[in-house]
């Protein structure tokens, strides 16, 4: 199986960390975002959004990391990550859903202005901006710390929803985002301690 990957990218993070927790071994193929390779021809025949990861399969091309996740641990199913009971997978889904809809988005838009936007030549931070996504993070970390404070994974049980949440804080510190409002967890310097990505301790 072949990885299109951006060590940038905390959505090829998360890829690489479940196939790890899984043990499949991954091909890494590196897409260099600043070249622009992921504007390429040959990328865009795979993913015509020019976004990592990618995965291939033989004949079979998936992107976005939720869906690559879930197809990576069905191809293990005993392991438990995408579980079969319908409720449990519905919980699964609900975390991992809501990180790429309400904590994800406002903290990628905090790390762009902090500590992407001068990595790319974008000129400085517009703290003006980051107002609302601030204001938007502290009432989803408070969600998720309530969610965490009677168990271990956000799900109940490890799952593809921890390492979706887990990969949220990659350049947290870099970017400066505080969690005092946090009572449960503290993420440490890597969102992906241990390659265990669970109460972010």
């Amino acid at each position: 199986m072949l990885l299109y990957n951006a060590n940038l990218s905390p959505n090829a993070l998360r890829v690489r960390a479940v196939a790890h927790e899984l043990g499949i071994a991954l091909e890494i193929v590196e897409v260099d975002l600043r070249k622009g390779e992921n504007r390429s021809e040959a990328f865009l025949a795979l993913n015509a959004n020019g976004k990592v990861p990618v995965l291939v399969d033989g004949d079979f091309v998936l992107w976005e990391s939720r869906a690559i996740n879930a197809y990576l641990a069905s191809l293990k199913s005993e392991q438990g990550l995408y579980p079969e009971d319908k409720r449990k997978r519905a919980i699964v889904d609900q975390w991992s859903y809501w990180q790429a809809i309400h904590l994800g988005p406002a903290m990628q838009r905090v790390a762009f202005e902090r500590l992407l936007k001068s990595k790319f030549g974008m000129g400085e931070p517009d703290e003006k901006a980051l107002e609302g996504p601030l204001k938007d993070i502290a009432q989803f970390l408070a969600v998720l710390d309530e969610n965490l404070s009677d168990k271990e994974w956000v799900a109940g049980e490890l799952s593809i929803a921890d390492f979706a949440v887990a990969s949220t804080f990659v350049y947290r510190k870099g970017s400066n985002i505080p969690l005092n409002m946090c009572r449960t967890f503290q993420p440490g310097s890597t969102a992906l301690k241990h390659d265990r990505p669970g109460r972010l301790r």
